[in-house]
């Protein structure tokens, strides 16, 4: 039984990582442009972008996730097809647009943060904005974004659950399957095992990078 419980639990933890890496995957660069239209000198885009994260960062997730995956159905256009695979696609959605609103804060901040004297000096030393760009605030971005950033992204870790609100097979729907159809209550705190795990390497990892930027100090 115990074998059996681990091997399921291992099958619905590696749903939970496919949404976990996809979700990096799509909103890392999305937020990056949501970033830079958010702080576009075009009015029209610099609005849009604003409104899009404030209604993303103002609705939970869960809502969200239900939004994204029945409304287009009720509105006669069933886009996600059907099937585990449909919610699946439906779900690593959501989280990216989700996500994507919340590291488009970090990126800004992290890139107004970079002083504007130092911009500047790159343009006396002749240098294009495109270097000035990646040769002085991308780096220094990078190092004042790791911290909130890694924070995100454990959380990200956690929030891969609610995928069970439309259904997704991941870990904790796996583990409370079990409640459901055995009455065994101890394998869904076991999931806790499979999650303090993959939050204690992201944890690790991301202490290895902040020691590998400290030379920016």
């Amino acid at each position: 039984m115990f074998w059996n419980v681990t091997l399921t639990l291992a099958k619905g933890f590696a749903a939970s990582a496919q949404i976990f890496f996809l979700t990096l995957l799509f909103a890392l660069p999305l937020g990056l442009v949501v970033a830079f239209g958010s702080m576009s000198k075009w009015r029209p885009l610099r609005y849009l972008c604003n409104l899009v994260v404030w209604i993303i960062r103002g609705t939970p997730l869960m809502l969200q996730l239900i939004a994204f995956f029945y409304i287009p159905g009720i509105l006669g256009h069933n886009v996600w097809g059907g099937g585990d695979a449909g919610r699946m696609t439906a779900t690593v959605v959501a989280f990216s647009i989700n996500y994507a609103c919340y590291f488009s804060v970090i990126y800004r901040g992290g890139i107004q943060g970079v002083p504007v004297g130092q911009r500047e000096a790159g343009q006396v030393l002749g240098m294009t904005r495109r270097q000035i760009f990646f040769r002085i605030t991308l780096l220094q971005m990078v190092k004042r974004i790791v911290p909130p950033m890694s924070n995100e992204i454990i959380t990200l870790v956690k929030d891969t659950s609610l995928a069970r609100i439309i259904a997704v097979y991941e870990l904790t729907f796996t583990g409370y399957s079990f409640m459901k159809s055995s009455g065994l209550v101890w394998p869904l705190f076991y999931t806790a095992v499979f999650y303090l795990f993959f939050v204690g390497v992201l944890t690790i990892l991301f202490n290895y990078i902040e020691r590998r930027l400290d030379y920016f100090r």
